[in-house]
This record gives structure tokens, sequence and C-alpha cells, in this order.
């Protein structure tokens, strides 16, 4: 594992220019929903492996101020202060996503949590690439953001909230840490897409843990540098873990699960989580 720390003051801002149309002008969510078109990058994840769980939570339905229900996964903690969200892969909420969030609530139970795993496929699940592909290219950016602010809505006002995502979820996973404002105590995302407008970046209210395989094709150590500059002219705090390894290797139910860097890199997740939450 290589690490890098950022400690940012840098005092001008970083301005992107592109032309109308360009890579440039599309948002973070829609840069890595493309990547399912990019050739390899469906052969990167190969069909989960199916898992029988026994599940901690439940699935529930929220309500919406516009369109119909959002789905959930939570794993509640009566009088809980602490709320982790959790955010899906490609694939959507599956069972590796409850065995995550359940286990996120067992490794986090000192630190009073209620867990969330916030579905953003509105109940599809894929089973094959080509399906999780067609399920990740067709995610409405702004009906996303509406469950996520639904969600929000369903977290007390004054309670403190972490996130963490992989891969697709890796780049919900800062857009709900920036949707939850003031709340906000931490952001975990794994080979996920950062956001890049400096102006929202300036607004976060945690530092990030961002971490990749040092051998990804798309996210890889020119994006993590990328975000560590624009980072820093937004004044931000961010902490770059990077391992040898290649994308989707903290996942067990992928063929491309690396055992020793995932249980290294899942620790320090924990690590950085359980400190935003009771220090």
């Amino acid at each position: 594992m290589k690490v890098f720390k950022v400690s940012l003051f840098i005092i001008s801002a970083m301005l992107i220019l592109g032309c109308g149309g360009s890579v440039e002008d599309k948002s973070s969510t829609e840069k890595f929903n493309d990547l399912a078109n990019e050739e390899g990058f469906a052969e990167m994840h190969p069909d989960p492996i199916e898992l029988n769980i026994e599940a901690l939570g439940s699935m529930e339905k929220i309500p919406m101020e516009e369109g119909e229900e959002a789905n959930i996964y939570s794993v509640k903690r009566e009088g809980a202060v602490n709320y982790v969200l959790v955010f899906h892969e490609w694939w959507g909420l599956n069972n590796h996503i409850m065995t995550e969030a359940d286990k996120l609530y067992e490794q986090l139970f000192d630190a009073d949590v209620t867990v969330i795993a916030v579905d953003l496929y509105d109940g599809n699940v894929a089973q094959d690439k080509d399906r999780a592909g067609e399920l990740m290219k067709a995610a409405n950016e702004k009906r996303c953001k509406n469950i996520i602010s639904s969600v929000l809505n369903e977290i007390p006002d004054d309670a403190n909230i972490v996130t963490i995502g992989w891969c697709f979820g890796g780049g919900w996973s800062l857009k709900a840490a920036l949707a939850a404002e003031e709340r906000t105590k931490g952001c975990v995302m794994y080979y996920g897409m950062p956001v890049e407008e400096v102006a929202q970046l300036e607004k976060l209210n945690s530092d990030v843990l961002f971490i990749f395989a040092e051998n990804d094709k798309w996210i890889n150590k020119e994006v993590a540098d990328k975000f560590k500059s624009n980072m820093e002219a937004a004044k931000g705090s961010l902490e770059v873990l990077a391992f040898d390894a290649d994308h989707a290797f903290a996942n067990p139910s992928s063929e491309r699960y690396v055992e020793e860097a995932a249980q290294e890199a899942n620790a320090a997740a924990i690590e950085y989580l359980r400190k935003r939450l009771i220090d």
C-alpha cells in the first residue's frame, strides 16, 4: 500500500475549460457512467458470486417529494446519533452490499450507528455485466440526487453522517457527503469518480479518504492526482491510499478480489470512520 497525505492550502482555484460537448463539460457521474462503453471496463467486472446471507437489517420504502418511493436497506440502532450511508457498485443494492452494511454496523457498533444502504437503481439488481452496464448508464443523476435528499430528510438534523461507496457508489459517496452539508463528518471513496468542480468541493464539510488500485486503467493515479489538486484548490483535506491491485479488488463477491489488499483497505476505512464519529 502507498499512502499520500495532503494538507491543503493552495491560494488559487483551478479552472477547467472545455468546448461545448467535450468530456470536460460532463459531470463526474456522466464520466463514470460512460466507462460502461469503454473497451475492457465490463470485463473487469466478472459476474458476481452469489452470496447467501442472514441479514441484520431490512429493506424499506421512504417517501419522495418527487416521483415514486425510494428503497433503502437499513440496520437500525434505536436512538443512534451517527449514521453511515452506503452506496452500491454498478450491480445495484445486492446481497454483497447488504453484507457490507451489516459489517459496518458490527464494526462501528461502539460508534452508536445506524447504517443505511441507499438504492440508486430503484429496485433493479444486475446479475451480469451487460445488465450492470445498462443500469449504470440509465442512472438518472437528478433521480439519484432526489433519492439521497429523501434519505437525508429521514435522518435527524443533529445527527453526524459519514458516507462510503465503491465503484459507481464511490462517486455517489462524495456527492452524498456534499448533500449532507454540515452534518457530514467523513467520506470514503473506493475507486469512484471524484467531483471535479472546485466550487463544489469548497462546500465539503469533511475530509475524504480516497482508495484506488494502482493497476486500475480508469480510476488511476491520474484521477487521484487531479482530485488532490482540486482539493488543494478548495482548501480541503484528502488522504489517498493506493494498492497493488486492480479495479474492484475490495469486492469479495468478485473473482478480482485481492484479500490482503482488501483487508488492509477496509481496516483503514473503518479506522477513518470510527475516528470521525467518535473522536
